[in-house]
């Protein structure tokens, strides 16, 4: 296994200079020239398999996989699968989809811990014939009441000093089941009055009768976390482990683990995680949301996964934008969902074509067209790419419009339809509105207008200008749909709480069943993207058949964080 530390020198790339610095960038530039591991870059991205991955994992996804390939280095995929009673296979099978979707490629290189889990014990063997591991009786609740604290050293557990003998029976025996789940762990014998609480005799193995998703039940304890992580980091030949903020703390044991080991040391280093406003990115919350039925799964398009953003309409070479655009530090911040939102339009504005369609719709008859024409107005696919085409938008007779493009009483300034004012129908007619129809409640159920045959295309020719300019859809010829307007998930002053239920957004999902959309889309497979024209942003679900169609609001038209950065101009 140690196999993999063999790979030649890599030079540097003239173009990984070049690229946009960061203090990760210019370590690993620096090794480079000073002939650190041979030259070598290789980073992974190592996700634990208990639940899918979050919009927050996207940053270091792109980082690892990104500097590996600026440098002409690898970057592997690995689980840590240390955590039997926590992990499924469903969890692994997502990471696998959601990294690809991505764009990145970890080619023959996916790894798992539970690969090595014989090394791992064996390793563990080692520290305890060096004196450097013990076996300890002390529940998990007395092994945290020994710990001390920030002002007071911890108590050494009274079984630090078994001999190694009895060590080396005991940890046997412990993996041969002899012993019931808890009763006893594997430490680590460091420092009890370390500053550092991790160096304080932190638990390598604990027994677990759970079983693996890959190795069933051939093993009754597992490796921490800390204890397995960076000796995978080592067998696997790692030269740069890149991890978050919160396991800076965690570097020594890290450290101390392979130089007490004499194996391989791959230099960790920490960045900022990506936190983003009004945004939930705790995997454990996200669980609790599924769990309690907040949401319809993981891949709700509500939820900040990469599944549920993915259904929702999100693009990776959007989330690959952000994330570069937002950069590495060494302190925690809080990015603008404005910001994500801002590269979602970017992207989509030059892939989405354009279609009318009507959210809620509002009847209007033109009484003075023709009974049973119909004619077809073209219409650009996209306004800056001709390559794109176009298409023959029917208009007939009787139309659907936006029910907030008509007011019986207009408030100020609103320039759309009411009765007597006059608006353009895009790419069609004038058209003019002159009465109204009511329901019982007095709720106006039908616009009647008038047209003006000589403005065909939308324009004049006696020159006079309209205010306004709304789409519309052929009552005759409009397939229904279901739209499907997505929010943030949560409450913009959502409170810092375990009840999810006061951090909920009620409006984050708002059905309308009875949409009216472009003949032109039917057929249209799941994930298509489309401009509704005057409306937003959207993307087909995979929720729709032949017999209904559904589509997700992306995010709407509205840009705010380009109006920030303007004013900021």
């Amino acid at each position: 296994m140690i196999g993999m530390l063999t790979d030649g020198p890599t030079e540097t790339p003239a173009s990984s200079e070049k690229a946009p610095s960061n203090f990760i960038r210019d370590i690993i530039i620096q090794d480079i020239q000073n002939g650190k591991n041979n030259g070598r870059v290789h980073t992974r991205f190592p996700p634990e398999p208990n639940g899918y991955l979050h919009i927050g994992h996207a940053k270091s996804i792109c980082l690892n996989f990104g500097l590996a390939k600026d440098f002409g280095g690898k970057c592997n995929l690995r689980f840590d699968d240390t955590n039997p009673s926590k992990e499924e296979t469903e969890y692994v099978d997502s990471i696998i989809k959601d990294v690809r979707w991505l764009g990145f490629d970890w080619e023959d290189r996916i790894f798992y811990a539970s690969d090595y889990f014989e090394q791992l014990f064996q390793w563990a063997v080692q520290l305890i014939q060096q004196g450097q591991a013990y076996v300890c009786d002390l529940t998990a609740e007395q092994v945290r009441e020994t710990r001390g604290t920030t002002t007071e050293p911890g108590v050494e557990s009274p079984y630090r000093n078994r001999s190694i003998e009895e060590n080396l029976d005991l940890f046997h025996r412990m993996r041969a089941g002899e012993f019931p789940d808890g009763s006893r762990t594997l430490r680590s014998k460091i420092d009890m009055a370390s500053p550092n609480f991790n160096m304080r005799d932190p638990v390598m193995y604990r027994i677990l009768r759970a079983e693996h998703h890959r190795t069933g039940n051939d093993w009754l304890i597992y490796p921490m976390y800390d204890y397995a992580h960076g000796e995978c980091d080592s067998i696997e030949g790692i030269t740069h482990s890149i991890c978050t903020l919160e396991f800076e703390d965690h570097r020594p044991l890290y450290d101390w683990y392979v130089a007490s080991l004499g194996i391989h040391r791959p230099q960790q280093i920490e960045f900022d995680r990506l936190n983003i406003t009004n945004t939930m990115l705790s995997k454990r919350k996200l669980l609790m949301l599924v769990q309690k039925g907040f949401v319809s799964g993981w891949d709700d398009p509500r939820m900040p996964t990469l599944s549920g953003i993915r259904r929702r309409g999100y693009t990776p070479e959007a989330i690959r934008n952000f994330c570069g655009s937002i950069g590495v530090s060494k302190s925690n911040g809080v990015i603008e969902l404005a910001l994500l939102e801002h590269h979602i339009r970017e992207d989509l504005n030059k892939r989405a074509r354009r279609v009318m369609a009507v959210i809620d719709p509002i009847k209007v008859v033109i009484d003075n067209y023709p009974d049973g024409q119909t004619e077809e107005h073209m219409a650009p696919n996209h306004p800056d790419a001709p390559e794109m085409g176009s298409r023959a938008v029917p208009f007939s007779k009787v139309l659907y419009i936006e029910r907030d493009d008509f007011r019986e009483v207009p408030p100020p300034k609103y320039h759309r339809l009411f009765p007597g004012q006059e608006v353009r129908l895009r790419y069609a007619y004038f058209i003019k509105c002159v009465s109204v129809e009511k329901d019982e409640n007095g709720e106006v159920t039908v616009v009647h207008c008038t047209y003006d045959p000589a403005s065909r295309g939308g324009d004049s020719p006696d020159g006079r200008k309209v205010k306004s300019t709304i789409h519309w859809v052929s009552a005759e010829h409009a397939l229904d749909f279901e739209a499907r307007l997505y929010e943030s998930l949560l409450l913009e002053d959502a409170p810092q709480s375990e009840d999810l239920a006061t951090q909920i957004n009620p409006n984050s999902l708002v059905v309308r069943p009875d949409a009216k959309i472009e003949p032109c889309v039917k057929g249209v497979e799941a994930n298509t993207h489309f401009q509704f024209e005057r409306v937003g942003y959207f993307n087909v679900d995979s929720d729709s058949t032949d017999e209904k169609l559904v589509c997700n609001r992306t995010v709407q038209l509205r840009d705010a964080w380009a109006k920030i950065e303007k004013k900021a101009k």
